[in-house]
């Protein structure tokens, strides 16, 4: 079997541009951590099929029993009519693509790419480039939310590229997510992950400020977040971090101190490059810095709760309370 032959055909039919006749289009998908797997099941369950490489071939096995097909090599998906990558950062995605045995580096490329990994701006107009020099059309489409988010099919999913690529892999965008919107050409997408990320920072930065100050002041951590959940200021985003918060499990990792800190150094370059002051961000910042720099690497962002109470003389202990993280169905 050549590269690109084991690539998945689409269980159903989609029609083709031309409205005259049904076309199966060929998945394929690249990266599978806690993101990736969560998405491709979604696929799964809405019927499409699906071929999937990681770097960690273990991390692909179970999507088997999904009914994923897994292939040995990035090439294997080379003969996809779409590609979908989840890469954690630009170097990573460009040696995806256009490394020794990339995606891209052989003869056959598949006819689009879609990238939901969280990259600069300039890395991903770099990247439509090469791409689109090769004939491979290219999509972003970042998400909001975690892999719990995702396996409960509550993601947005923001595209930007051509229009009519746009719309011919929205159905596939939709199936894992509970709204899909496009917001223009180029990177604009690229721009809304990274404000939307910054925010997130910002957010639990605050959020863990305030609860310290209401747990000090007397107020237990489980009241306080359920009263903020229930207010004006709860969102989905307070909601799912609120068991976290409240019973402090780190260990149950949805995003790392690290990738944090990556996503605000993008946001603060992309405030410097277009003349906006964010002092919040700034501070937010610094303050994830200072976490990742106390070797809080590999547990959830989050844990910016207990360095928040060290400094405010205070000792957390998990509270041991069932709470709802908003995402059951």
């Amino acid at each position: 079997m050549s590269p690109g032959d084991e690539c998945s055909t689409l269980r159903g039919l989609n029609w083709s541009a031309e409205g005259d006749k049904a076309m199966v289009k060929r998945i394929g998908w690249i990266g599978l951590g806690r993101m990736g797997e969560a998405m491709v099941k979604r696929l799964t369950k809405a019927g499409h099929g699906v071929s999937v490489w990681n770097r960690t071939a273990a991390k692909a096995a179970p999507l088997a029993e999904y009914g994923a097909t897994i292939v040995g090599s990035k090439q294997d998906l080379a003969s996809c009519d779409i590609v979908f990558t989840m890469v954690s950062t630009t170097d990573d995605l460009k040696q995806v693509l256009f490394g020794e045995g990339g995606l891209v580096a052989g003869a056959l490329k598949p006819k689009v790419l879609v990238d939901s990994s969280s990259i600069s701006q300039e890395g991903s107009a770099e990247i439509r480039t090469r791409l689109e020099a090769m004939g491979v059309g290219y999509v972003c489409t970042p998400v909001s939310g975690n892999a719990k988010v995702a396996k409960a099919g509550k993601l947005l999913q923001v595209a930007s590229g051509p229009k009519a690529l746009y719309e011919e892999v929205q159905p596939y965008l939709q199936a894992m997510a509970h709204k899909v919107m496009w917001v223009g050409e180029g990177e604009l997408a690229r721009i809304w992950k990274i404000a939307h990320n910054t925010m997130f920072g910002v957010i639990i930065q605050n959020l863990c400020e305030i609860t310290v100050l209401a747990e000090k002041a007397g107020i237990p951590r489980h009241v306080f977040l359920e009263s903020i959940n229930d207010s004006v200021l709860g969102s989905m985003y307070t909601k799912y971090k609120t068991p976290m918060l409240t019973n402090l499990t780190f260990d149950q990792v949805t995003f790392t101190p690290k990738l944090l800190l990556k996503d605000m150094d993008l946001g603060m370059a992309a405030a410097k490059a277009h003349g906006v002051a964010m002092p919040a961000a700034a501070a937010t910042r610094e303050s994830v810095a200072r976490v990742v720099g106390r070797g809080h690497e590999d547990i959830d962002f989050a844990v910016l709760l207990l360095e928040t109470a060290k400094d405010a003389g205070l000792e957390l202990k998990p509270e041991n309370v069932k709470m709802s993280d908003g995402l059951e169905s």
